[in-house]
């Protein structure tokens, strides 16, 4: 079984050495994303988080479609933000994105991230 690379124009493209999300089978691991604009590559909401959140689950959204899936099909993910005050708005628009049954998930605070976000949000699918 050979793993596939995926890559969707309507997410954020990869800014260095890496792919959007690698399939290998029925899986599908997901790179990080961040809330920033497929076409300009800039980051969205200028700080604010809600605006930041949904961007980038919008680029994650997209990148599983492209692998086949959907966002149901999400079993884990790992949410990075730059200070932990910033997970309950985070948690907000993450809802409307899984209303019901949600991935497992870990959620922590990092120092900084290339191109000044706030937040990268990554995950594993399994599908059907």
């Amino acid at each position: 079984m050979k793993k596939e690379m995926i890559f969707t124009e309507k997410a954020t493209k990869p800014t260095s050495w890496y792919t959007q999300a690698v399939k290998h089978g029925n899986m599908v691991f997901l790179a990080g994303a961040c809330g920033d604009d497929p076409v300009t590559g800039e980051i969205l909401g200028d700080g604010n988080i809600a605006i930041e959140s949904k961007a980038a689950l919008e680029n994650i959204k997209h990148t599983i479609e492209a692998a086949g899936g959907t966002m149901e099909n999400i079993v884990k993910m790992q949410v990075y933000v730059k200070d932990l005050s910033m997970i309950p708005e985070f948690n907000e628009v993450y809802k409307t994105y899984f209303p019901k049954n949600p991935p497992a998930r870990i959620a922590m605070a990092v120092k900084d991230f290339m191109g000044g976000a706030n937040l990268e949000i990554d995950g594993i699918a399994i599908l059907d």
